[in-house]
């Protein structure tokens, strides 16, 4: 009985094996599916981490690409000026003219004084008032660029910054007969493609380091106050000889017979930009 129960078990083990062979390896590919899924799963989020990364990595690189000012200044030293040689003298300079609400009331003051300043032009307003920008050149003062209609140049592309330059050079040029080499962008604002273009092109970029911030419509002694506690030898001192609707320019006007007079006496001397900087004033 013993024997035949025996027998029996080896033969249901027998019948069983082949069974329990493929269940094993149908556990094993199983498991080697499950395992070869997880790799595409995770080589997806490890690609949408990367993505993100290098999306960070090349915002930061843009933002670091962007220089400011004073850094477009140390790296094109030639190019781009805000002061003058550490000399006792001073450029007075005037942007958005010509404008016949205070244009004539400045370059009548800068006469009686013998003082000689630098005006930065309006293209358009050239065209619309020519013999303003002639009395300029006539009476001894030096003529720039201050584009076209007065425009923010980051926002434009290098063409539509071109574009504003050359029109206006060429507007001044037959006015006056020169093309200024000196260009001030409108609020102080320069891109480095920019300013690569115009030092190939032999322009200097002036802004400045002494701002009266007369274009908010200060008073007589507020415009004085601000030109004369910020200036030293070199400085290049901001004013404004044209602004746009309601602006009001007295402070200015007022001021600046008594600016010259004291930096007069603490023994300054006026000059143009062209001749603080030793370059010539047209191209």
């Amino acid at each position: 009985m013993l024997n035949r129960s025996r027998i029996w078990l080896l033969f249901i083990i027998v019948l069983l094996l082949p069974c329990m062979e493929t269940a094993a390896a149908t556990n094993s590919t199983i498991n080697i599916t499950d395992t070869s899924l997880e790799d595409p799963s995770h080589s997806s989020v490890m690609s949408g981490t990367t993505s993100q990364e290098d999306a960070k990595r090349k915002k930061r690189s843009s933002s670091k690409d962007s220089l400011s000012l004073s850094q477009l200044m140390k790296r094109y030293p030639n190019t781009f000026k805000s002061r003058g040689p550490r000399v006792k003298q001073v450029a007075l300079t005037f942007d958005d003219v010509p404008d016949p609400r205070f244009t004539p009331q400045v370059l009548d003051v800068l006469k009686q004084e013998g003082v000689k300043a630098t005006f930065f032009v309006i293209g358009n307003r050239a065209e619309k008032h020519p013999k303003l920008v002639a009395r300029m050149k006539r009476e001894g003062h030096a003529i720039g660029n201050h584009s076209y209609n007065h425009a923010e140049f980051p926002k434009l592309t290098l063409p539509q910054f071109q574009n504003q330059i050359e029109r206006t050079n060429q507007i001044l040029q037959r006015i006056t007969g020169i093309k200024p080499r000196l260009i001030r962008p409108p609020y102080g604002e320069i891109n480095e493609e920019q300013l690569r273009w115009a030092r190939k092109n032999n322009y200097k970029v002036v802004n400045w380091n002494v701002d009266s911030l007369d274009w908010k419509g200060l008073n007589k002694e507020e415009v004085k106050n601000n030109i004369l506690s910020a200036v030293g030898p070199g400085a290049i001192v901001l004013q404004h000889a044209g602004g746009g609707v309601g602006s009001d320019l007295t402070g200015t006007i007022e001021a600046l017979p008594e600016v010259i007079a004291e930096l007069k006496k603490k023994g300054y001397s006026f000059v143009t930009l062209p001749e603080m900087l030793g370059v010539t004033e047209g191209l």
